[in-house]
């Protein structure tokens, strides 16, 4: 019953998402979002100041491919090594490397130039999807779910679901706040990576059930043989 709940709400966040990453990239496509984009980008430039330019700097290198390549390493290391889980090192690698393909092809295919307005620092590549907010919402989505059925109490798993949505915004905030991304780049790239890890999340876990059945099978097939 539990896991079909889970592959119902996995199959419909993945359903939510493409609609929103469509809507979105209509509205990017056809030039009709440039109003709320600058409306959001007066809004978080607005609070400029030397001390939060540094932690905004800071959340942007914590997003940055460098940093979640670390990040990655030391989890795999922690999943394999101490959990002894070598399905989700599997699911986690190709999730990550997924999800940075999937964003090189959208920005090649939606060609969208970066703000040129006010940047305090510099960066080429095209803007839409944001690689950032991508890698920010499949690493920390991610690490929850997988450490998720390891934290008994609700304390904790509060926690970590709070530690999660705090860093996949703050560093999302960050890449507008320094200029570098308009706010719907972060957005779609919430959802674009919330398509693929709601899909991978779903077949993984149907996966897990159907080998878990298959296994019982041979267990009472064995003890019937008896």
């Amino acid at each position: 019953m539990k896991l079909r709940l889970y592959l119902t709400i996995a199959f419909v966040l993945s359903v939510l998402c493409i609609i929103g990453f469509a809507m979105v990239s209509l509205f990017v496509k056809d030039h009709q979002i440039i109003g709320f984009d600058r409306t959001i980008i007066s809004a978080v430039q607005g609070l400029e100041s030397p001390g939060l330019t540094k932690v905004m700097k800071l959340f942007t290198f914590i997003g940055s491919t460098e940093f979640v390549i670390i990040l990655s390493l030391l989890l795999v290391f922690f999943l394999y090594k101490v959990l002894q889980h070598r399905l989700e090192v599997v699911l986690f690698i190709v999730v990550l490397m997924g999800s940075g393909i999937i964003n090189q092809l959208l920005k090649q295919f939606f060609h969208r130039v970066r703000p040129d307005f006010h940047r305090l620092i510099e960066i080429s590549g095209y803007s839409f999807p944001s690689g950032h907010g991508m890698n920010a919402f499949t690493v920390y989505v991610m690490i929850s779910f997988l450490l998720w059925r390891h934290i008994s109490s609700r304390l904790g798993r509060g926690v970590l679901i709070f530690f999660s949505i705090m860093m996949i915004l703050a560093i999302g905030i960050s890449r507008i706040y320094l200029g570098v991304h308009y706010p719907s780049d972060v957005i779609g790239g919430y959802l674009a990576s919330g398509v693929w890890v709601s899909m991978a999340i779903f077949f993984f876990q149907f996966y897990k059930e159907k080998r878990y059945n298959r296994k019982n099978k041979l267990v009472e097939t064995s003890r019937d043989n008896r």
